[in-house]
């Protein structure tokens, strides 16, 4: 088939691209190895409880500051409800908690109690850093990559504050720690900082770039933390129905094996199965080494380019332990984000981010259970590893990950209820993120902005967006990174492209925690609430049973149905030669069976 633009990859960045692109008339194919779209943003279920597949704190949706999930939503005119954390997380060092208040003044009183010695320094340091975000960040927004830059609005927003900006852009090729040691003499204080850009950044303060580091310090606390309410699930598959609705394509469960050439030109695809899709443009939103080491034919790049690709140095792979407890587990108090930190002096096993998203959104599982996911850094071998080893070393890691949850919740192995570990070559087949490097390329000095991969490419047809790029790794970061893939195509074909508008209407709605269920679908009648609740209970099942042998996409109809899709699960059903979905209910792995006949019935009628 032919296509306007073929997305590759239904990540975060290539739902942003595609969905905006959908939105502005154009024809998308958005393609992805996986069964259900969202990548480190997506999700799963184990029984009645929902688990993030990476992606558990989100920021970007604030009022102000680098927001480019609520400017997303808004160009996309796409109701989304989104639960804003009271604070934004903790962090557990060197024996004592240190609350990440909005309010930057109660953060400095919490980090003063660690290091009392730096009070005026830190009060110094991040009144210059506001300030700079202030005039840089939230007085003119900018939602695109430093390569994708309007020159003119560039030039009018340095001079309207040409010592912010000036300052801004001589951090470009300094470190974080080269920033702090203008601040700081207390050298373990910089330990301390290390902690938050290791976090965000994937790199210590001595790699990480000032210019994205001074950013990363403020626009924690501008901007806030936020969880989709519902899960994950909910943002994802609110992009995918916008998509849907504007008559563009989802293809599932298929893998790109080739970039197409034509006349020296990306033109399209080649997947799995031999078919080939063709478009005018496309867009790659996977990680710059399957891009130049897989796709791209060894034909049509130079050799320059594929060590360049090869070159880019990966963050450390990761582990995620997604556990299931009862609620005794979790004390009151409890953050919904608490960064659990080993030597303070070092980036060790121990590194530990606790997210405990049922804390504030109470419709991920039962009254009486928490849902914990613990990620963190992995040293060690894993792709040499034959199935025995590879299952002793799963289940050694596990009980590690155990040990370190339970230096904070001292019970939880009392009341474990469920415990499943995702390692780096879980990771690596689900999200084809190399190695298990979530965060993709290190951002780091000598490898970070310019030298990464731009939004366009060599080829005037092939575009890239994702943690590969300019921006790097981080929720808004990838959502800016397809943004800026999305303008780019617009302005090549002559069309409107997606900016600021200050009198813009908001369609993103911001609620206070706990997020309970009578709160869930809240805004839908009776009966469609009714509906999205029974194609809830659906497992979203790795390798369904219920649709075994037939065509009928069950598992993709009810996660539609679920975020409130109906125009893509109406579609689904639609391409479906089966006459009776209710008689594939037997076959559902639930002992209360999921009502595959209601819900497909009422979309025949909606």
């Amino acid at each position: 088939m032919h296509f306007d633009v073929i997305v590759i990859g239904s990540g975060l960045s290539g739902l942003s691209a595609a969905s905006l692109l959908a939105k502005r008339g154009l024809t998308i194919a958005t393609i992805d190895k996986s069964y259900c779209p969202g990548g480190s943003c997506g999700a799963f279920k184990r029984g009645d409880a929902i688990f993030d597949q990476g992606s558990s704190m989100l920021f970007g949706w604030g009022e102000k500051g680098f927001n480019a999930h609520r400017f997303l939503f808004n160009c996309l005119e796409e109701p989304i409800t989104i639960i804003q954390h009271d604070l934004l997380y903790c962090v557990h060092y060197d024996g004592k908690k240190v609350n990440f208040y909005p309010s930057i003044a109660q953060f400095i009183d919490e980090v003063a109690t660690l290091f009392p010695g730096q009070r005026d320094n830190l009060v110094r340091f991040y009144a210059d850093m506001q300030s700079m975000y202030e005039h840089v960040m939230v007085e003119n927004p900018s939602y695109t990559t430093p390569d994708e830059v309007d020159k003119k609005v560039a030039l009018k927003s340095l001079l309207r504050h040409p010592f912010s900006y000036i300052r801004f852009l001589s951090y470009m090729n300094v470190s974080a720690k080269a920033l702090l040691s203008k601040y700081f003499t207390d050298e373990a204080i910089f330990n301390f900082f290390d902690k938050l850009t290791s976090t965000y950044c994937y790199a210590t303060v001595e790699e990480s770039p000032a210019i994205l580091a001074s950013v990363m310090f403020v626009d924690n606390h501008a901007g806030g933390s936020y969880y989709p309410a519902g899960s994950t699930l909910q943002l994802t598959g609110a992009l995918e129905k916008v998509i849907e609705e504007h008559g563009s394509t989802m293809i599932a469960e298929r893998e790109v094996v080739s970039i197409l050439f034509d006349h020296g030109k990306p033109s399209g695809v080649l997947l799995d199965d031999k078919t080939v899709h063709t478009a005018e443009q496309i867009i790659y939103s996977g990680t710059v080494w399957n891009l130049y080491g897989k796709l791209l034919p060894h034909s049509e790049t130079t050799k320059k380019q594929r060590i360049w690709a090869e070159n880019q140095e990966p963050t450390y792979p990761s582990v995620v332990l997604y556990t299931l407890v009862d609620k005794e587990a979790v004390d009151d108090g409890t953050l919904a984000v608490e960064m659990l930190v080993g030597r303070p002096d070092a980036l060790d096993e121990e590194e530990v981010t606790a997210y405990i998203p049922s804390v504030d959104d109470k419709t991920l599982c039962a009254d009486d259970e928490h849902i914990v996911l613990a990620i963190g850094p992995s040293f060690g071998d894993w792709a040499s590893l034959d199935p025995d080893a590879y299952r002793q070393r799963k289940e050694r890691e596990t009980k590690r990950l155990l040990g370190v949850l339970a230096k904070r919740f001292p019970t939880i192995k009392e009341h474990l209820r469920h415990a499943e570990l995702a390692t780096p070559r879980t990771i690596e087949r689900f999200t084809m993120k190399n190695g298990g490097a979530v965060a993709g390329p290190k951002q780091k000095l000598g490898n970070h902005m310019f030298k990464r991969q731009h939004i366009r490419t060599a080829w005037d047809t092939l575009f890239c967006c994702g943690e590969s790029t300019m921006m790097g790794t981080g929720t808004p970061t990838v959502t800016t990174s397809g943004i800026a893939a999305a303008n780019a195509i617009l302005s090549k074909r002559g069309l409107e492209p997606y900016l600021y508008q200050p009198d813009r209407k908001e369609y993103v709605h911001l609620i206070k925690a706990p997020f309970t269920s009578d709160q869930l679908y809240a805004s839908s009648n009776a009966q469609q609430r009714e509906v999205q609740l029974l194609a809830r209970r659906c497992q979203l099942c790795e390798h369904p049973s219920c649709s075994q042998g037939t065509d009928l996409d069950v598992r993709g109809i009810m996660r539609r149905v679920t975020v409130g899709n109906f125009v893509g699960a109406k579609r689904k059903l639609g391409e479906s030669s089966v006459q009776n979905p209710e008689t594939l209910e037997p076959n559902c792995i639930r002992e209360e069976k999921v009502a595959i006949g209601k819900v497909c019935e009422y979309l025949k009628d909606c």
